[in-house]
Formats: structure tokens, C-alpha cells, sequence
């Protein structure tokens, strides 16, 4: 065997150890940390993914479990009750009044709140409280991907995200290809009945009806979900009608315009409220049946 001329050493000085120890424990931390910029425009700086989320809208609790973090919702706010999983999740209040001291004592290192669908003043108790928000709003159909994403990375499930985020995008682009340049239809979109109730073109149904070749009469209105007359309604002149209707509704909501000489011969047509009216990945679906419902009338 051969023997070296001196012996190598892989000592080193205590100090030069904990500075190594130091830098590692540095970069893991920076690794961990999450920085993410909410709709709002405030920064969001979370020491690690969540684990603890409390959702203060239905559909942004959908969304996180579309996201791969249901497991991670530790309470919702009432009428979360898709999937199954979140019907029995603690609640803590709506959009009107939020039950603060119990969303304090679950302790959680994240609040996912909805922009302009939640009490102002609410939200703002939540962030005087210290607790960590993440403000989201709706802002069309691409922003539904947007948002899985950006939830997926504040709770470190960026895969699961990712995957269902490209498979809603890519059935939209798929729907868009097939009707976008189809007979263009006016569209009177009736997303509650009394008292009259529309959306304008930021609305995410009013680019749902864009995609399907069709086009809102109320799309210039001001407020996201105007209220309007029916006089109104009948001086656009709408070739076909649409409202929301759930499965266990007694009624569609269409009375009115089956009375009224005008429009008594315009097509009325319902969707699934569940799939249009959230702004979630379920969208793709309601789109598909809005599509092919359209194009029935056509």
C-alpha cells in the first residue's frame, strides 16, 4: 500500500462550520419563502407554503382544492360547498360579516379573500388583526388560470396547479376555435330576475359569450352586474335570452319574457348556475354547454 508524504485533513475551523451551517440554513429559508404580488397590488410574503388556509368566498375555495390544497383549507366562508370536502369545513362568516374571533383563534398563515365580492370593511379587519391576506377579483376568463397558479405557489402545489390550470386553458382555446366565428348572436344574460340583473363586458360570462360567438346587449353598462329594466332589455332587441338554473329551482326565472309580446318569440335558454356564475375552472364546462346551446338556436 502506499503511503502518502502527509496525511489530508477535511477539519475544519468551528467557525468556518457555522458559517457554512449558516449559509445553507439561508438559502433553505429563501427557498421556502413565498413572495407573490395579490390583486390588489400588495405584497404577500408567506416564511412557507401555507398550511393553514382559511377562504373567505366559495369560489376561491374551490379554487384552492382545485389547486391541490383542499387539505390545507381549515375553514370557508358560507355557500362553499363544492367539492364535497368543503361542505364540512368550519365557516366563519360571509362576504357581509365575518366571524373574525374564530378565524383568529384557527391561527392561519393564510386568508384568501375576494377583492369586490367582500365587505371592505371586513377585509379590513382581517388585516388589522396581522393576519397574512391574499386579495383576489375577478378579471375574466384567463385570470381563473392565473389564479390557480398563483394559489398553487402560496401553498407549495404548484404541479397540481399547473395541470388544472393548461387543462382549463386549453379547453377554452379548443371552444373558441369551434364557435368564435359562428353567426353572431345578442345575448341578454339574466344572472338573477328580481330585480333585473345583467353583467357588462368585464364580467367573465360576457367573455364566455364572446368565445361562443355571441355578444352581450349590456356589455357598455358601467357596473360589473348592473341592474336594468325590462323596457331596457326589450329596446335591445335580443336574439336569445339566458338565465342560471339550478337543478333543484322551482322555477327558471324566465316568466317575464314569456309574457311580454315583444319578446315572446326569443329563444330562452338556462345553464348550470354552479359552472357559469364561479369564476372557477368549472367554467369551462358551463362554456361548453353555452356554447352548444347557442349554437342549437343558430
Amino acid at each position: 500500500m502506499m503511503t502518502l508524504p502527509w496525511k489530508p485533513s477535511f477539519r475544519l475551523p468551528l467557525q468556518r462550520l457555522l458559517l457554512l451551517f449558516l449559509l445553507l440554513a439561508l438559502a433553505s429559508a429563501a427557498r421556502a419563502e413565498v413572495r407573490v404580488t395579490d390583486d390588489e397590488g400588495a405584497q404577500l410574503v408567506l416564511r412557507a407554503p401555507a398550511r393553514r388556509i382559511v377562504s373567505i368566498a366559495p369560489h376561491l375555495t374551490e379554487l384552492l382544492f382545485a389547486a391541490g390544497a383542499g387539505d390545507r383549507v381549515v375553514a370557508a366562508s358560507e355557500w362553499s360547498d363544492y367539492p364535497d370536502a368543503a361542505r364540512r369545513l368550519p365557516r366563519v362568516g360571509d362576504a357581509v360579516l365575518l366571524d373574525l374571533e374564530r378565524i383568529v383563534s384557527l391561527k392561519p398563515d393564510l386568508v384568501v379573500v375576494w377583492a369586490n365580492g367582500s365587505s371592505p370593511q371586513q377585509l379590513q379587519r382581517l388585516r388589522a388583526a396581522g393576519l397574512p391576506v391574499f386579495s383576489s377579483a375577478a378579471r375574466g376568463l384567463p385570470h381563473i388560470a392565473a389564479t390557480l397558479r398563483v394559489l398553487g405557489r402560496l401553498a407549495g402545489t404548484d404541479a397540481a396547479a399547473e395541470a388544472r390550470a393548461s387543462a382549463f386553458e386549453r379547453t377554452l382555446a379548443g371552444l373558441r376555435a369551434t364557435y368564435a366565428q359562428r353567426r353572431p348572436l345578442k345575448v341578454f344574460y339574466q344572472i338573477w330576475h328580481a330585480p333585473l340583473m345583467t353583467v357588462n363586458a368585464g364580467h367573465p360570462i360576457s367573455e364566455a359569450l364572446e368565445l361562443c360567438g355571441a355578444r352581450n346587449v349590456f356589455a357598455g353598462l358601467p357596473q360589473l352586474v348592473p341592474q336594468v329594466s325590462a323596457e331596457a332589455v326589450v329596446a335591445a332587441r335580443p336574439d336569445v335570452i339566458v338565465t342560471g338554473r339550478s337543478e333543484t329551482a322551482l322555477s327558471d326565472g324566465l316568466e317575464l319574457w314569456r309574457t311580454l309580446k315583444p319578446l315572446q318569440r326569443t329563444p330562452l335558454i338556462t345553464v348550470n348556475p354552479d359552472r357559469m356564475h364561479r369564476a372557477t375552472d368549472r367554467m369551462a364546462d358551463g362554456v361548453r354547454e353555452l356554447c352548444e346551446k347557442l349554437d342549437v338556436v343558430r
